[in-house]
């Protein structure tokens, strides 16, 4: 029987007991990986994730903790490498705000780029010095269309998923010679809670939904491009952004 493209390998998925997050831990342990799920009190869904996985044959273990608290990474990390060598890491928890420019405080501020961006330079640190020592690893940051677009009202996100792309392209140029990547992947309008008609206005919905697929994608099309990113078959990709975002932004 052919090896799985993953086999043998740890993943730690942030944010992974829904969505975006929770399509890519499936993914990967499809592909063989031994599969970490961060949540953030989400117990209940992330229990039957790992049920689901282990029901297929994966391996799979999930840790809570809060990407936005320096102190929560690194109790995540020390409980996972305790139990063995990472080589995977997805960069996936994010939250979402919609508020004019001028009516976002410091505190909305400072909220939405502690998790987007901070939790990922957390999360990327800790990962690469244990990666680096090694020789190894690969890293896929979740970003967004919207790093690129910018949109009224989304300030905060933009300047997030914009620094994610920047801090992207330079770990990868600068761990290159360590043996490790660093991809990002910059989703467009994706069919998750984040643009539910509950958290986005019907605006909103209507101009995201004028895009030349004329649909809102699905967690598993992107969890495909990250899995991918992830893979040997990526082994000549870094420091590079996938986009699947049905068209609605085609720059480089």
């Amino acid at each position: 029987m052919d090896r799985l493209p993953l086999e043998g390998k740890v993943a730690l998925v942030t944010g992974a007991a829904t969505g975006i997050g929770r399509a890519t831990a499936v993914g990967l342990a499809r592909a063989g990986a031994r599969v970490w799920i961060n949540h953030l009190g989400q117990h209940e869904l992330a229990e039957q994730l790992c049920a689901e996985i282990e029901s297929r044959g994966g391996q799979v273990r999930h840790v809570e903790a809060d990407v936005g608290s320096a102190a929560a990474v690194a109790g995540m990390f020390e409980q996972i490498l305790a139990d063995g060598p990472l080589d995977l890491l997805v960069n996936n928890a994010g939250i979402i705000l919609e508020k004019p420019f001028l009516d976002t405080t410091e505190q909305d501020w400072a909220q939405v780029l502690g998790v987007d961006l901070h939790g990922v330079y957390r999360c990327c640190q800790h990962a690469l010095r244990h990666m680096q020592p090694r020789g190894c690893g690969a890293i896929v940051n979740v970003a967004s269309d919207l790093g690129f677009l910018g949109r009224s009202d989304y300030a905060a996100y933009c300047t997030a998923k914009a620094a994610v792309i920047g801090l992207t392209r330079s770990l990868a140029r600068e761990f290159a010679a360590s043996g490790i990547r660093v991809n990002a992947v910059a989703p467009g309008p994706i069919a998750t809670a984040m643009v539910s008609p509950a958290l986005m206005s019907r605006e909103w919905m209507a101009k995201e939904l004028d895009i030349p697929m004329a649909r809102l994608g699905t967690p598993d099309e992107v969890a495909a491009a990250i899995v991918f990113l992830l893979s040997p078959q990526a082994s000549y990709f870094t420091g590079q952004t996938l986009g699947p975002n049905g068209g609605s932004w085609m720059g480089a």
